[in-house]
């Protein structure tokens, strides 16, 4: 019995040690951001504490910097909540996909992991495969989703605490790694399919069309659920692999 315990220990931690391990590259990319994102939450008026508490209750990039950029421009709460729950609506999927490859990990556990799925993390995970049989070791995830959380969080304080020291020169230059984050989720996927490219350009667009009439929160949410509308439509839809069609 104690030797099987101590086994059972030995590869948990292995399995810790080998998710924290990573997510350090995951890390390297979030700490500048989210120092970017301190420095202009604190500069466009919101309290240090809030900020650090919308960095660790939150825990997503381009929403935040939306919700502060929409806050500056005089949004109101709900436009800020819809147009978060539009640009976050992809997380619901992809923990459902990765929550399937956890089936025997109890619901509350469950429900912290998934609390932790980013792209960038999503992204690793998927590629972290057991066995052939796709499963996902609770303890991997737990690893990779303790260091990208630590880090978002540290480099949100560190930009909290320096944000008035910092030329506001600077600082209003740091807006550009929202659109850098952007640009580097979006041009991989274009390079695969330019109908992505279609679709953002689509998206752009309509939220210049409807923010002549619309305020800027109402506008971007309204885009952003008429694009994906339009994706619906131009992306292809993918075909079963031909053992599942002779299977049906």
């Amino acid at each position: 019995m104690i030797p099987r315990m101590g086994a059972g220990v030995v590869r948990n931690g292995r399995e810790l040690v080998k998710g924290m391990s990573a997510a350090v590259p995951i890390a390297i990319g979030y700490v500048p951001i989210a120092v970017a994102f301190g420095v202009i939450a604190r500069q466009s008026g919101l309290p240090f504490a809030e900020t650090v508490l919308m960095s660790m209750m939150v825990f997503a990039g381009a929403s935040q910097f939306m919700a502060v950029q929409m806050a500056t421009a005089g949004a109101l709460g709900m436009e800020i909540i819809f147009a978060t729950l539009v640009l976050n609506f992809r997380h619901f999927i992809m923990s459902l996909s990765l929550m399937d490859r956890l089936k025997d990990v109890p619901l509350l556990a469950k429900g912290a992991l998934a609390f932790g799925v980013t792209d960038e993390t999503f992204a690793v995970a998927a590629m972290d495969e057991k066995g052939g049989n796709g499963r996902i070791h609770p303890l991997y995830m737990a690893g990779l989703i303790a260091v990208a959380y630590g880090s978002w969080v540290f480099g949100t304080v560190v930009g909290g605490l320096f944000a008035g020291v910092i030329p506001r020169s600077i600082s209003d230059s740091m807006n550009i790694a929202l659109y850098a984050m952007f640009i580097a989720l979006l041009v991989p996927a274009v390079r695969k399919r330019w109908r992505v490219g279609a679709i953002a350009l689509i998206g752009m667009a309509l939220n210049a069309l409807f923010g002549l009439f619309l305020s800027g929160g109402w506008a971007t949410v309204l885009a952003t659920v008429a694009a994906a509308g339009c994706g619906t439509m131009l992306m292809p839809r993918e075909e079963p692999p031909a053992a599942e069609k002779t299977a049906g």
